[in-house]
């Protein structure tokens, strides 16, 4: 557990469930290691550039299918035009074992294939804006997995921006899966909390997020 106390796991909305401690500290420190190694490249750790001007204060890197505003390609044509970097099959079985957890065997646990991972790094003053991730062809659950910092987490509604939401704080080790009603709620992170992470991660400060999806894409390049 972290801190004095237990937290139990706790579904937030229909479809959208935390479940707190679920990785343990060896497997954050497997993590952070693997994503040290995809941060180096073929395609390396970056901010990504928005449409409007406007540049993303996390630093990220992509798995499987590369995603820049608003679509997924296979190769990182707004950074150096690189091949992206696998998806590995080991993090696909991480994913499945991580809705299992959320939804129970008799989910959607048999039929997940995630094929993409985002990869978002924090540090003490970045944020993450409320949006909804709707670039994937498939409605299969986004798996969410924290590492280092405690953030807020705001998890809305699917409607718009705005209230109702609710902030959950996800601490080192976290998992939060939502799919199903709660696939294309808006979500964002408003803070971060430096110096809540613990250093058996081998992480000195900030915040890893990974976020496994299925983009329902399949060999076919999008246009």
């Amino acid at each position: 557990m972290t801190g004095l106390f237990p937290r139990p796991r706790a579904v937030v909305a229909p479809g959208a469930v935390h479940v707190p401690d679920w990785l343990p500290v060896e497997r954050q420190r497997e993590l952070v290691a693997a994503c040290r190694e995809w941060a180096r490249g073929p395609v390396p750790l970056r901010h990504t550039a928005l449409p409007g001007g406007g540049v993303m204060s996390v630093r990220s890197v992509c798995l499987g299918w590369h995603w820049q505003p608003y679509r997924y390609s296979r190769t990182a044509d707004d950074v150096n035009g690189a091949p992206v970097a696998p998806f590995p099959a080991w993090l696909g079985e991480l994913g499945r074992a991580a809705v299992a957890e959320a939804y129970g065997q008799d989910g959607p646990v048999r039929s997940y294939a995630p094929d993409t991972a985002l990869i978002n790094f924090y540090d003490d003053t970045a944020r993450m804006g409320m949006h909804q991730d709707r670039e994937e062809r498939s409605g299969a659950p986004v798996v969410s997995l924290s590492i280092g910092d405690t953030c807020v987490f705001r998890f809305g509604n699917t409607q718009d921006r705005g209230r109702p939401w609710t902030d959950v704080e996800l601490a080192s080790g976290d998992l939060f899966v939502f799919g199903g009603p709660s696939r294309f709620a808006f979500h964002g992170v408003p803070r971060i909390r430096p110096g809540t992470g613990g250093p058996g991660t081998g992480m000195s400060g900030g915040r890893l997020n990974l976020t496994l999806r299925e983009t329902g894409l399949g060999g076919v390049r999008p246009a």
